[in-house]
């Protein structure tokens, strides 16, 4: 049965390093049990202050790399040499300090790759990359995914499926391009709801007042095409990892003790 657990802490940079070392754990233990792990990105600030994190911890090298699928929550559809593409950023700041096997990396193609400027054929394409990947034991055509990391947007986004949009509404494809964007850049390739709780774990991380409400309205039972983030749900557990401000809005009930 899947469970919902939240923790809290005094800041930003707290949380970053928390969730990088329970990162370690975590892959570390599915490793042991099955041999292998795979990952599910994310970009913006928390997401990529984690990698960081994991990339100058002393315990990273207790994961096996070269036995680690990466994957991609979504993506800026820019080109590859874009700062402002997750993949780019991940790379820089974990990536390419450790030593994964490239035909394990998972990357969304930028809009300067071999489909061209045309997010819905590279959103097919990544579908195909998750089919592949899947096992008989998913049953279906995406990887249970072990791990699955996620931010928020004020507005309750999350990934780069947005309040009320197409994607959002979204039951059959298991990733869709993503036109008009509330926030740039405009184009984006993201999962879809459905394909993100095929994950045993969905993290939330987020931080700042901006969050607050987005948060609190979650926890307490939003629907998802108002908010999508609340349609972010693990197989087994969704756990959410916040700063002070991020908690500030939530009732007794999900308020744990800072750590």
């Amino acid at each position: 049965m899947s469970k919902t657990e939240v923790v809290v802490y005094a800041n930003t940079e707290l949380l970053a390093a928390a969730a990088a070392a329970r990162l370690v754990t975590k892959l570390v233990d599915v490793q042991a049990a099955k041999g292998s792990a795979s990952l599910v990105l994310t970009g913006g600030g928390t997401g990529i202050a984690v990698l960081e994190q994991l990339r100058d911890s002393a315990a990273r090298d207790a994961i096996d790399w070269s036995r680690l699928d990466v994957y991609w929550g979504d993506e800026r559809f820019v080109p590859a040499d874009s700062d402002d593409r997750n993949e780019k950023q991940a790379r820089e700041a974990l990536l390419d300090h450790v030593p994964l096997d490239p035909a394990r990396v998972h990357a969304m193609a930028p809009s300067d790759g071999e489909f061209g400027d045309d997010p819905e054929a590279a959103a097919a394409a990544y579908a195909e990359v998750l089919a592949k990947n899947a096992q008989p034991e998913d049953h279906g055509d995406v990887p249970s995914f072990d791990i699955t990391l996620l931010g928020l947007g004020g507005e309750g986004h999350t990934a780069s499926v947005f309040p009320e949009s197409p994607a959002v509404h979204e039951t059959e494809r298991t990733v869709v391009a993503v036109r008009n964007c509330p926030k740039p850049p405009p184009t984006r390739i993201s999962l879809t709801l459905p394909t993100i709780r095929r994950s045993h774990d969905v993290w939330l991380m987020t931080g700042g007042e901006a969050k607050a409400d987005a948060v609190a309205l979650a926890l307490s039972g939003a629907g998802e095409v108002q908010l999508p983030v609340a349609g972010a749900r693990g197989q087994r557990r969704t756990l959410w990892l916040l700063d002070r401000a991020a908690a500030g809005k939530l009732t007794k009930v999900y308020r744990p003790p800072i750590s």
